[in-house]
């Protein structure tokens, strides 16, 4: 065995996890999260939340870092989901703070003024790493990742709690869910 080297130039490294939830039984999702913890980047490290659900009546962005969030917003989220890509959006200011780790339930946690934002997941699938290369799904950007699918996940704003549930989908063969901690995640591009 060799070790093999990505050929490709970093452009992020940190996590990405994410909620998407369903009122229909996986049809739409009716609320949409992707929360960020970036160790590296070239807009320096941070925290951004990306939510489009009707208990923050449409997209809303909170950060630590507002050119953190806009550098996600151009060189990846409009990849992702093309209304969380929108720069003219609102950075609103906020806090980040995790509780727990797999297998138990865990919880990513946004604070704004005296409002409390809680992402979490619990009943944890088995975790796999994977990787999709520049051109994966017509994207110009590559990913490598390890997700910790959740069969349970719930988005909160002020007590106020999203409807639905994440679906279960297949990702590369393995089991898997809309909810999802993505953890270890390096994203890069062709030089």
């Amino acid at each position: 065995m060799q070790i093999t080297v990505n050929p490709h130039a970093l452009i992020l490294i940190g996590e990405n996890s994410f909620v998407r939830l369903t009122t229909d039984g996986g049809q739409n999702a009716s609320t949409r999260c992707s929360h960020w913890r970036v160790l590296w980047s070239p807009a320096g490290p941070g925290h951004v939340l990306f939510v489009d659900s009707a208990v923050t009546e449409g997209v809303r962005i909170y950060a630590d870092s507002v050119p953190l969030a806009r550098f996600l917003q151009t060189d990846i989220e409009y990849l992702l989901y093309k209304p969380f890509g929108d720069v003219t959006l609102p950075v609103v200011a906020a806090t980040f703070e995790r509780e727990g780790t797999p297998p138990g339930a865990c919880s990513e946690v946004v604070r704004v003024s005296k409002e409390e934002i809680r992402l979490s997941w619990s009943e944890f699938l088995e975790p796999f790493n994977f990787c999709a290369d520049p051109g994966y799904d017509g994207r110009p950007i590559g990913c490598q990742t390890t997700f910790f699918p959740g069969a349970s996940a719930q988005f909160s704003v002020g007590g106020q709690r999203a409807g639905g549930a994440p679906w279960k989908i297949e990702r590369g063969g393995k089991p898997c869910t809309t909810a999802c901690l993505a953890w270890c995640e390096t994203w890069f591009r062709p030089r």
